[in-house]
């Protein structure tokens, strides 16, 4: 797997799994910085093709959207398998809503 891609993988599979349940709050930019960085920190294996650890699903979950949607560029977009990751959020235990928008990514209807 291409690194490009697969760092697209991982930064889509947040996004896509945040978005079942968008945490609402009022978080600083330090905030979510923080925030992406443990997610990542947590699933770096992603990259690497393997599947989500328990850690990585638990991050995903706790995640907040409006800290990860807004870094899917259509660039980022056009590196993403969406069936690939729709399978990695499934692989957590969770479901993937029908056309959610996060960022430049519509999963299919």
């Amino acid at each position: 797997m291409r690194a490009s891609s697969g760092v697209a993988t991982l930064v889509v599979l947040v996004l896509l799994v945040v978005g079942v349940w968008p945490a609402k709050g009022n978080l600083s930019p330090s905030q979510c910085e923080q925030e992406k960085r443990l997610l990542v920190n947590a699933c770096r294996a992603v990259v690497f093709g393997q599947k989500p650890s328990p850690n990585c699903c638990e991050r995903v979950r706790v995640t907040h959207a409006e800290c990860v949607c807004p870094s899917v560029t259509p660039k980022l977009a056009a590196l993403i398998n969406v069936q690939r990751t729709i399978s990695q959020i499934q692989g957590c235990g969770r479901t993937v809503p029908r056309n959610f928008k996060c960022g430049s990514i519509t999963t299919p209807p």
